[in-house]
């Protein structure tokens, strides 16, 4: 093994307006090259900047940024907010612990990554629980399905497709999956291991088997069950899962229609839409409404006239 000393920075605390919030992260490399995101702009250059100072140093160091005119004049980025980032550097004795974070994530079981730096004198730890990725699963893979799988696997997710046809479940359709399985969907459903970190889309080709895929996981634990279809047509399956003996309170956690309210109409629109509301139950914004990151009318107003008043005093 070389004696590569790396830079891992973490967005360990943050106050009013970021780019990123806690736990963002980014792995600055001996040649400069970084992996992960900060949030872009002025900072992330900075940090990079004082990170490969710091590993030719070999010293950690926590780093404190005032997003105002000082890190946001190149290129916008006036936040407004404060981010505290640690920068750890890694070198071969810390390796070690490392590489044990990893296997066990890689074994699917779920281990806490701590990190200790010093804030103003004071000794202060930034704990994380490490976890595999969650598991997707797709039940049916025709076009909404292919294009959802598609885009889940960049956002972390690990891909599990059902559909009674082999050509649909196929390395063809999903190359990135981790799983294929062809079978009969509800019965596939009931036979896979479902714990509180999987995602459930059901995706299927027709009313028939949606309602038997969903009667299959309704008294799961799996963190989302979304089903896709109109309103006449989720109605419909949700009165016949009454008459079944399925209680409303069931139904009522299960996403129907699927997705985000944007305007989706294309099949790659309608898998993005999907993927959105995925994120958002991961992130814990589950049940608020999708609304645009722009300023609203009266922020913008108010920030005109804050404007207006710092050049009168100029």
């Amino acid at each position: 093994m070389r004696d590569e000393v790396v830079a891992l920075c973490i967005v360990v605390g943050s106050k009013g307006s970021t780019p990123q919030e806690r736990g963002a992260k980014m792995l600055v490399l001996g040649d400069g090259k970084t992996i992960g995101t900060l949030g872009g702009g002025c900072v992330e250059a900075e940090v990079r900047r004082r990170a490969l100072e710091l590993m030719g140093a070999k010293q950690s160091k926590l780093l404190a940024f005032r997003l105002d005119h000082d890190y946001g004049w190149d290129d916008g980025l006036i936040c407004g907010g404060v981010m505290d980032i640690a920068v750890e550097i890694v070198d071969r004795e810390k390796v070690p612990s490392y590489r044990e974070l990893l296997e066990a994530v890689r074994a699917g079981r779920s281990a806490e990554f701590a990190l200790r730096y010093e804030e103003n004198g004071s000794a202060k730890r930034y704990v994380e629980e490490l976890g595999p990725p969650p598991m997707l699963v797709i039940a049916g893979g025709g076009h909404v399905g292919q294009a959802l799988g598609a885009l889940a696997r960049g956002l972390d997710f690990q891909v599990t497709v059902i559909d009674d046809r082999a050509e649909y479940a196929s390395a063809d359709r999903f190359p990135s999956a981790t799983a294929r399985i062809v079978g009969e969907i509800e019965d596939e459903l009931r036979r896979i291991p479902i714990d509180p970190q999987t995602y459930i889309v059901i995706v299927t080709r027709g009313h028939r088997h949606d309602g038997s895929a969903l009667l299959s996981v309704i008294d799961s634990p799996a963190k989302y069950v979304g089903l896709i279809g109109s309103k006449a047509k989720i109605k419909t399956i949700f009165d016949d899962l009454i008459s079944r003996g399925v209680s409303p309170e069931k139904l009522a956690r299960v996403h129907a229609p699927i997705g985000l309210e944007i305007g989706a109409v294309t099949v790659s629109e309608i898998a993005i839409s999907i993927a959105a509301e995925l994120v958002a139950v991961r992130r814990g914004l589950d049940g608020k409404s999708a609304r645009p990151m722009k300023m609203s009318a009266e922020e913008l107003a108010r920030w005109i006239d804050g404007a207006e008043a710092r050049a009168g005093r100029a």
